[in-house]
């Protein structure tokens, strides 16, 4: 019978496979190679999907874990990446009759392709004769005949007349995608239920630091809402894209021993001729990985902020470690004639947040390339990049490198009050937003009446949750990407969010800088990748075991106006 190794070998090639096409119908320039990365992303994944149920190759894995021998003689992250193949065959069926595995696996393939439908209808405009707007707003938007295109939202539009007919026009219901959400839902929750869990919520969970969907009902005592508006224009040209690189070099220097250099490419080696190669190198141990920065906007490329591995970390058969290699994606604006490229503080909070990923997948040292870097559980994932958010907000981080870029004056101290003042506001805000995303995903994926539409449960829990009121007519959940990659683990971005906030204030609140923070935080969280259970990576960075009642304090804390995030001189 197949060896189960062939899983150790076959299956983390074929993942690799699968980001790297993932990349690639996201980046490349070119259509037809985007077309053809999006059909090997399909047939990669129904391969998974298949293997998921070979009887053969669990059986054999079984076998494997039932001998004590076997187990005390593999080292810690081998039995859990073969607990974790173990795991993956259970919740794809492989307990059910030869026919309804069959079905399992129909049912992976049909969610594949309503994920790649869905997720094309949410970045689609929507048309409108343009007769039906004022003259005076009709410049904001994208002619085509007698038609206008909305795109987004004009969320940045000062006009509040712009911002509702965007926000009107762009959530109008579309009865195509309508469908394609509902029958993802649905589709979902038959896999669910098929392989033997109440819903796909239930499915998601296991092997997550929530463990079950009961955990959401903790994050609806977190609801505030205000707002505080302030100038970007004003803070951008003390970031400028060079000064935040350096910034952030400086910083992983003293935090981590670890500095950025920059590499010439070879012909061909890159995809756009603006995209720039960093080496990651260690003070004593040498180069560990390679960055590529595909920073700015061009045609045809998303206007989303993210992190693929290109290329895992893992441990060679000869004893040398196999470096990886990411890219980073942002959609920064272009440096001018008179002017470098200047972030606003958001696109600077972003960058730092994205580069937490690249540094989780430099720093993990993992035997497999299954569970290397950002390759854990979801709701782990996200807490090295909201952890280096806490680090773009604190004075005395930024105090190393926000420099006006004409004059080389430092950001004002008052300027940096003003800032973090509209950070605390504008946080109780957007963490209400995100408890309502969270709670949404997690009623889609459970159990609701099968009577009611999204847009119902949209608007009944909108109502329930969020302190803004749902507007007639619109369908906002159909914009909602992540229900595609994230469906029901959106949670994760507010459990992230408290582990790094604890974090934070226990280990590098009094010191930014500290080296020997920074070692205890690449040593016990950053190292393991999937490799290691996630609460307990968080059990060794605290030294202690944080209970949910910890998490939601953390979280709460943050929206404490005495809680300062910068921290200014005196």
């Amino acid at each position: 019978s197949p060896h189960p190794w062939v899983l150790l070998v076959f299956l983390p090639h074929s993942f690799l496979l699968l980001s790297q096409a993932d990349f690639v119908k996201i980046a490349h320039p070119d259509f037809a190679f985007r077309e053809a990365a999006e059909e090997a992303c399909r047939n990669i994944g129904t391969m998974v999907e298949k293997l998921n149920t070979d009887v053969e190759l669990c059986q054999s894995l079984r076998r494997l874990l039932a001998d004590e021998i076997v187990m005390r003689s593999l080292d810690p992250e081998t039995r859990r990446v073969a607990e974790l193949f173990m795991f993956d065959f259970e919740i794809s069926g492989i307990h059910l009759d030869e026919e309804k595995r069959k079905k399992a696996v129909n049912l992976n393939v049909r969610i594949l392709d309503l994920c790649n439908e869905f997720l094309s209808g949410t970045h689609l405009p929507n048309k409108i004769d343009k007769h039906v707007l004022p003259e005076h707003i009709r410049y904001n938007f994208t002619a085509e005949g007698n038609y206008l295109q909305v795109a987004g939202l004009h969320a940045d539009c000062p006009d509040d007349l712009v911002r509702e007919a965007a926000y009107k026009i762009f959530l109008y219901p579309n009865a195509e995608q309508l469908s394609r959400l509902e029958e993802l839902l649905a589709s979902r929750n038959s896999l669910a239920q098929l392989v033997g869990y109440d819903t796909f919520s239930h499915r998601a969970l296991q092997g997550t630091m929530a463990r079950n969907p009961g955990i959401r009902h903790v994050w609806k005592d977190i609801l505030r809402n205000s707002m505080y508006n302030i100038d970007p224009g004003l803070y951008c040209p003390f970031f400028s894209l060079g000064a935040c690189m350096e910034g952030l070099n400086s910083l992983f220097s003293q935090l981590l021993g670890i500095s950025l250099y920059a590499e010439q490419t070879q012909r061909g080696e890159v995809w756009s001729e603006d995209v720039r190669k960093l080496a990651v190198v260690h003070e004593t141990e040498g180069l560990l990985g390679y960055i590529y920065c595909d920073f700015f906007q061009r045609p045809d490329k998303p206007h989303q902020d993210c992190h693929f591995t290109v290329r895992g970390g893992r441990l060679r058969e000869n004893g040398e470690y196999q470096l990886p290699v990411v890219v980073l994606m942002l959609s920064l604006p272009r440096s001018t004639r008179g002017a470098p490229t200047l972030l606003s503080p958001g696109m600077m909070e972003n960058l730092f947040h994205e580069m937490g990923h690249a540094m989780h997948s430099m720093l993990g040292r993992t035997r497999y390339q299954h569970v290397t870097g950002t390759r854990c559980p979801t709701d782990f994932a996200e807490v090295p990049s909201i952890l280096m958010e806490y680090f773009a907000n604190d004075y005395r981080v930024v105090n190393q490198f926000a420099r006006h870029y004409k004059t080389g004056q430092p950001l004002p101290k008052n300027m940096v009050s003003r800032l973090c003042e509209s950070k605390k506001v504008c946080a109780a805000a957007d963490m209400q937003l995100q408890v309502f995303y969270a709670v949404l995903d997690q009623i889609y994926h459970g159990k609701h009446p099968l009577r009611k539409s999204t847009t119902e449960i949209l608007k009944e829990t909108q109502e329930k949750v969020y302190g803004l009121p749902y507007v007639p007519n619109t369908a906002w959940q159909l914009r909602f990407s992540h229900l595609v990659g994230y469906g029901a683990k959106y949670y994760s971005y507010l459990m992230s969010r408290a582990v790094a906030s604890m974090v934070w204030k226990q280990c590098f609140a009094q010191d930014p800088f500290d080296r020997a923070m920074g070692e205890r935080y690449r040593r016990e969280m950053l190292a393991h990748g999937g490799g290691k259970e996630p609460i307990l990576m968080v059990q060794g960075m605290l030294q202690k075991l944080p209970s949910v009642e910890d998490f939601v304090d953390a979280l709460v804390s943050d929206l404490d106006q005495d809680f300062e995030t910068f921290i200014t001189d005196s």
